[in-house]
């Protein structure tokens, strides 16, 4: 063998030696950049029931952003994903009624806040509601927050829970964006 055959062998080697490590660093921060956004950015759900109907439908799949709440508190309407308050290994997907400090009042069918005269409008309610209408007193404590689902006749939701409010620091993210199925796929507000 040649000394230029050689050298040429060599540079080869080194070469694909080079190809190989800029494609091991290139998955490897490829996955680190993956675990970031999934641990820290965003936050899968899947809808297994109908109580956020007609919003969110059974099986419908949505991201929900983490950091919406870093700097801003939940707003009465937000979606938001969080620790179900009576088992934390279950994730929860219901919209924000009442806020911190908060008197909620439910008289058939109705939601008053604060003593209002005037009932909390939700056009995005399912259908007329119908089961467990009310009479229903919440006094929302400092830190939390009382959830409801959508669909009011077929909800799990804070009137049937042992613990009735979810504290801020359980909220896991505000729902944002469905993904599927696809041909529903867009934001949610």
């Amino acid at each position: 063998m040649s000394k230029e055959s050689g050298q040429i062998e060599k540079q080869e080697e080194a070469s694909a030696v080079k190809e190989l490590i800029s494609w091991v660093i290139t998955i490897a921060l490829a996955v680190v950049a993956a675990l970031f956004i999934k641990n820290y950015v965003i936050i899968n759900a899947n809808i297994p029931s109908g109580s956020m109907e007609n919003t969110i439908m059974t099986g419908d799949r949505l991201f929900g952003y983490r950091l919406a709440y870093r700097k801003n508190l939940p707003e009465r309407g937000d979606i938001i994903i969080f620790r179900f308050p009576d088992d934390e290994t279950e994730n929860y997907v219901k919209r924000v009624i009442g806020l911190p400090g908060e008197k909620v009042e439910i008289h058939d069918a109705k939601i008053y806040i604060d003593g209002s005269q005037i009932p909390l409008e939700e056009q995005y309610l399912k259908e007329e509601w119908t089961v467990a209408t009310g009479d229903y007193m919440f006094e929302v404590p400092e830190d939390s927050y009382l959830v409801l689902g959508d669909n009011r006749n077929n909800s799990f939701d804070a009137r049937y829970w042992d613990h009735t409010y979810v504290t801020k620091d359980k909220i896991l993210g505000k729902a944002v964006f469905r993904y599927y199925p696809f041909k529903e796929a867009g934001s949610l507000y």
